[in-house]
């Protein structure tokens, strides 16, 4: 299902949390009972308007010590100039830079430093930047706005540095994974006359065709505060906000020469079906979509769309993953993006192949099932079930102040209305069966799709050119005139304005944590850790992946994984309906030390979610067919990510630094093809056992009734035989580094993993080592971040994190670059490594650090799957459930000394092993200049099942 919002925060950095992907949520046949009504509480805002245009937005929350200030302007990338296709996205790179005021880069450090976070994005509709931060700095943060969209610097450094680095995203995003640049293909095909044709991200020949003189228009003809809504949500007093946004942002002009927004094209209805097709290098599995227009986001229409979306592919009891994953067994997995655009969107059902099944089987199994939709309507089941589900995911997203005002503020852009979300959502209620099949007999029609079929590039017949251009001319869009204010500079240093100070600091109280034991003996932790009516059921189950046997790599990921597909009572098909009935959704994962299973959902549906959890964790049936099916899937998922550079290098790593030592195992074809329904089911009779598992309750629910709903469903699961002893020694002895290339041609970008054996997540001086690598790499004012993105725009982002492990974890340094620059970026790795091992780190620098990653978990706790996974993780890594309320005491009791002594033990170039997967051909002499004893292997002969990494000669 399409998604409004993705974030990602620094909490995994902080407690070692395993966080598990975003899983399929599951759907089949009818639920067996109708679950209680999910009720989705309005967003309750005031709103006002400046004379200069300016929209304010203001959601008060005085339970989080927290406030958001997020700026959205109503330009986005359908306002891209003639011949200047990313320019709306390069221009969101270069606002957040440098004003009369702020030095380059000042804004992370106002953030970052006082435990707050940033971001910045691009939509066809908008551009917004945002801040989450204590709520003292609420001026500070409303200061740096209006520096940004009053006294914004352009000039020659910003604007070379951001298009280098806009170079490198576009790279990382579209260039490198297998399947990237569908975003291009979708896009090109998927409009004709619209400007949302053009790809957003931009080209590599029209940024680089771009000059300094063009960002200067683009800001003139498009910013000001008659173009943007200022939305400020949590902690703050209305009275002093108002007065404030005053202060700050009243005398800012409007534009002087203003350009109107709003889009004139509009799209012709299509008439005739075509096909393209696209080739890419290293695509593992083709993939196929069909493609079809929709109205703009204020269409009446698009709830119906929504349900529509839900019942076709909202999870495994969707129809898509019903007919072509399960039955037919043609996909490897199958989904519908529904681009949600003001002007006019369009809803594309694609399916990622199966191996070993073709286009030709795909195409006509996918025209089946929308035919279906249009000439079939749909059961009472599927409709209460698709809209169980929007209204749950949207309850969660609003379990957050920041949540809240992101669902406000898109559907803002989208709409000119800030109650469209909550008009739909009501919309949504109202749908029927006749609604869904109407939107799809009016939008969904054969003659009106375009099919794209995306393939390897080792399948383009000899001689063909690409043939997925839309025939359509594309059309010449408008430009905007020169500027004709005078370029801004940073003033000197005497003359700057400071940054206001501070306000009075609203007191963090952690989650009280609650523990007892079950009547089975098992241990029970809850925490209520807000209002909403959200909460996660986890239960944690120690062992993990470091009990797989040598030779079954994998199988504590496909015990978690085939456990949710059917039991003695119920089927895949009835887990996947009840659970998705009920708005809830089930992640499993498998990580080095244990299994952590989740439940997420209404309040009101918790206990009959928690029930199927229940049954699959204690009744699962691990049927041989179902066994089959997910091997399959397993092992296409592994054929796409063994083809990502990035994905390939963080797996490689681990054999190369941990060798033949059990963290060092890693699921491969071979290993997971070996793993037997016999192994799968010793393996969950031996480790999942309630004495070696804990149940923990999170979120908007009393820990009492928590407690209450553990028994209720864990009662009776009781101990049979003696339990296991966990394992010991998972992290082995280390071995000499060792510095591996994994040569694949045509890569569109070179990843760099790096890592150093350190401490386990026990150690008393895990929190020492936390700040280390704070001042490493974690975060934007990182050392990492700064020399190779900031200094010298080499990648997108670089970043270091230290992973929490029962016994010795790896800090891991990782980016992508294009493949010319892999050898700088390895030794700038190697150069900060040393530098964080021999010299002192700075008591300012550890004490803005120790902020920051506190920061982290403030908001990592605003969540109930959040605060859950943390206590979790915990759990697997032995440390007691009760450290969690207590992690900032322990980050503030960090000294510089004992930073520096950790890093010093731990942390060296010297003792980095390194691997670097992309164009070998494009950088491999220079990095045997660095290190003469490099491994080059072929990607097509790598072996991650041996520690030499190369597959045997026959």
């Amino acid at each position: 299902m399409s998604s409004l919002l993705g974030r990602l925060g620094v909490a995994a950095l902080l407690a070692g949390t395993i966080l598990a992907p975003a899983a399929a949520q599951k759907r089949v046949k009818p639920a067996p009972a109708a679950p209680a009504a999910i009720v989705v509480p309005p967003i309750a805002f005031t709103e006002r308007t400046l004379a200069n245009g300016l929209k304010v937005i203001a959601i008060r929350d005085t339970t989080t010590p927290n406030v958001t200030t997020q700026v959205w302007y109503d330009v986005g990338s359908k306002h891209d100039p003639e011949g200047r296709s990313g320019f709306a996205h390069l221009f969101e790179h270069i606002l957040s830079r440098k004003t009369v005021n702020m030095p380059y880069n000042a804004i992370n450090q106002l953030t970052e430093d006082v435990g707050g976070q940033r971001n910045a994005s691009t939509w066809f509709d908008r551009t917004n930047y945002y801040e989450i931060v204590p709520a003292q700095y609420l001026e500070t943060m409303l200061w740096t706005h209006a520096e940004r969209m009053a006294r914004p610097v352009v000039d020659q450094q910003v604007f070379e540095t951001e298009r280098n680095v806009v170079k490198e995203e576009l790279r990382q995003r579209v260039l490198a994974p297998p399947y990237g640049r569908m975003r291009l293909v979708l896009d090109e095909n998927s409009y004709d006359t619209l400007p949302m044709r053009r790809p957003g991200i931009g080209s590599l020949d029209q940024l680089n065709a771009a000059t300094l003189e063009d960002a200067r228009a683009f800001h003139e003809a498009f910013y000001g505060p008659d173009t943007a809504t200022l939305i400020v949500s949590g902690n703050f007093d209305p009275k002093r906000l108002d007065t404030l946004i005053d202060k700050y942002f009243g005398s800012i002009a409007r534009r002087p020469n203003p350009i109107p927004l709003a889009v004139k094209a509009t799209e012709k209805a299509r008439t005739q079906a075509r096909t393209v097709t696209a080739y890419a290098p290293n695509v593992p599995l083709p993939m196929i979509v069909s493609t079809w227009r929709i109205p703009g986001s204020s269409s009446a229409d698009l709830a119906a769309l929504e349900v529509l979306d839900g019942v076709l592919a909202g999870g495994e009891n969707s129809r898509l993953y019903r007919a072509l994953v399960r039955d037919k067994q043609i996909a490897s997995s199958a989904g519908v993006q529904l681009q949600d655009v003001e002007n006019g969107g369009f809803f594309a059902p694609s399916v990622t192949l199966a191996s070993g099944r073709t286009v030709a089987e795909a195409e006509p199994a996918l025209a089946a099932e929308i035919a279906r939709v249009r000439d079939e309507p749909v059961t009472a089941a599927e409709l209460a079930e698709a809209k169980n589900e929007i209204l749950a995911n949207a309850l969660q997203e609003r379990e957050t102040f920041d949540g809240r005002a992101f669902a406000i503020g898109e559907a803002l852009v989208r709409t000119g209305d800030p109650l469209a979300l909550d008009r739909r959502l009501a919309l949504v209620g109202k749908v029927t069966v006749a609604d869904v099949q109407r939107v799809a007999r009016t939008y969904l029609m054969p003659e009106k799709r375009v099919d794209i079929r995306y393939l390897d590039e080792g399948q383009r017949p000899a001689g063909a050119k690409d043939a997925w251009a839309n025939p359509v001319p594309m059309p010449v869009w408008a430009s905007v005139p020169p500027a004709t204010q005078p370029p801004l500079a940073l003033a000197a240093e005497g003359q700057r304005q400071a940054p206001p100070a501070p306000g009075t600091a609203v007191p963090v109280i952690a989650p009280t944590i609650v523990e007892s034991t079950l009547s089975n003996g098992m241990a029970f932790v809850a925490a209520r850790t807000g209002q909403v009516p959200v909460a996660t059921l986890a239960l944690v189950i120690k062992g993990g992946a470091s009990t797989d046997p040598r030779g079954r790599a994998g199988l504590a990921s496909m015990v978690a994984d085939i456990a949710t597909q059917g039991t003695k009572s119920r089927s895949a098909e009835q887990i996947a309906a009840e659970i998705e009935a009920l708005g809830a959704q089930i992640d499993t994962q498998a990580g080095p030390d244990g299994t952590i299973l989740t439940i997420t959902g209404p309040v009101t549906t918790l206990a009959k979610a928690g029930a199927v959890l229940a049954d699959i964790v204690q009744n699962p049936a691990f049927a041989p067919a179902e066994v089959e099916r997910r091997r399959r899937q397993t092992l296409d998922r592994l054929s796409v990510t063994l083809k990502n550079p990035g994905a390939l290098a963080s797996i490689a790593l681990q054999p190369v630094s941990y060798g033949a030592a059990p963290y060092g195992m890693v699921p491969t074809p071979v290993s997971v093809a070996a793993i037997t329904p016999a192994d799968i089911a010793a393996a969950h009779a031996r480790w999942w056992r309630p004495e070696l598992a804990t149940l923990v309750v999170t979120g908007g629910i009393d820990p009492a009734e928590a407690r209450r709903i553990g028994e209720q469903l864990f009662a009776a699961w009781r101990p049979a035989g003696t339990a296991p002893v966990l394992p010991g020694a998972q992290a082995g002895t280390p071995s000499k580094p060792r510095l591996v290339v994994i040569d694949m041609p045509g890569a569109g970008q070179a990843a760099v993993a790096a890592a150093v054996r350190s401490i386990d997540r026990a150690d008393p001086r895990w929190f020492d080592l936390q700040v280390a690598n704070a001042a490493l790499g974690a975060g934007s004012n990182g050392r990492l971040f700064q020399e190779i993105r900031v200094k010298r725009a080499l990648s997108y982002g670089a970043y270091s994190n230290v992973a929490a492990r029962a016994d010795a974890g790896l800090l891991t340094a990782t980016t992508q670059t294009k493949n010319e620059s892999a050898p700088e970026v390895v030794q700038i790795f190697l150069t900060e490594f040393d530098r964080l091992g021999r010299e002192p780190l700075a008591a300012d620098a550890v004490a803005k650090r120790k902020v920051f990653l506190s920061g982290g978990l403030t908001r990592q706790a605003a969540t109930s799957r959040g605060f859950g996974v943390t206590i979790a993780s915990l759990i697997l890594q032995g440390v007691p459930a009760a450290k969690a309320a207590q992690l900032p005491a322990e980050i503030d009791a960090v000294t510089p000394a004992g930073a520096s002594a950790v890093a010093r033990e731990n942390v060296s170039g010297a003792g980095a092993s390194i691997v670097v997967v992309g164009d070998s051909k494009l950088f491999i002499d220079r990095l045997r200049a660095i290190r003469p004893d490099v491994e080059l292997i072929r990607a097509d002969a790598l072996n991650l099942d041996d520690l030499s990494l190369v597959v045997a000669a026959k």
